[in-house]
């Protein structure tokens, strides 16, 4: 009976790990196993895992949609994962699995001026830049990981004193490139200020693309490419001048929250499924 008990809490551990992992396979394959050899085993095996279901937190999708899903499915490391959100094909993130609960697809991110974001609208289309690096994750992409599920938006922000702020809205979208990616952006709450509701309902521009309400080239003006109304309360993706620079407006700025000539060192922008509670 000893060896029975044994061996029952070593498949148990064998099971919770995997279930964690893929919870999409049967709980008779796993009992399967090692369960024939002792009915008692049997027994004691689909009564731990049911307790072990109860406990378990949210549920795994055979395929990920997003980052939040490859969390649930025992992801808990930040780091780079394949998503597939409407079906139509995998790509590659970044997952931040440590900020306000994890589950945050990462879908911009500056953080040392070694990528240059003075680009044209294929780029900003397609992205560019590396995933374990600075990056833009791509217009088409962000498309496709909002118009299935409805997101919020959360944008961390870091001065060159090491100082943080965020800015989160309720809900973000980013249309087709047919309506020029228009943006979706809903309330804000946070401590950076909002700099962003300005820009809904406006297209994205870029250096070889003006769809701005400026009767010139906000992106030309402002070096960055953007949801530019006449011209911006936020620049994200603007020069990288790490600080204070003396040049108006053209670098990584977010104007509620250190003006318009005020760049910050580190800024990230990511999306969570609108429907998960916030920690």
């Amino acid at each position: 009976m000893k060896v029975y008990m044994l061996f029952a809490l070593l498949q148990l551990s064998m099971v919770e790990q995997k279930f964690q992992a893929a919870s999409a396979v049967t709980v008779n394959n796993y009992i399967s196993v090692g369960g024939s050899n002792s009915t008692l085993l049997v027994k004691l095996m689909r009564s731990l895992l049911s307790e072990l279901k109860k406990t378990n937190v949210g549920t795994c999708p055979k395929v990920a949609k997003n980052c939040y899903d490859v969390l649930q499915c025992g992801g808990k490391q930040s780091g780079v994962y394949s998503v597939n959100p409407d079906g139509k094909g995998e790509f590659q993130v970044y997952c931040d699995q440590k900020t306000s609960g994890g589950g945050w697809t990462v879908i911009q991110k500056r953080k040392d001026g070694s990528v240059d974001f003075y680009r044209g609208w294929n780029d900003y289309k397609n992205g560019f830049g590396d995933l374990k690096g600075e990056f833009w994750l791509g217009l088409d992409k962000i498309n496709r990981l909002t118009h299935q599920v409805k997101n919020r938006l959360r944008v961390d922000l870091e001065d060159t004193k090491g100082k943080g702020a965020y800015a989160e809205y309720d809900y973000f979208a980013v249309a087709s490139e047919q309506s020029k990616y228009k943006l979706g952006i809903g309330t804000y709450s946070g401590t950076a200020g909002d700099s962003l509701s300005g820009h809904r309902n406006f297209a994205f521009s870029t250096k070889d693309q003006d769809n701005d309400a400026n009767s010139g080239s906000c992106a030309v003006l402002y070096k960055g490419a953007w949801w530019y109304t006449s011209c911006h309360g936020s620049n994200l993706n603007g020069l990288y001048h790490h600080g204070q620079h003396k040049s108006y407006a053209d670098g990584v700025n977010w104007s509620a929250w250190k003006g318009h000539n005020y760049s910050a060192k580190k800024a990230e922008m990511k999306i969570k499924p609108a429907n998960i509670k916030r920690k």
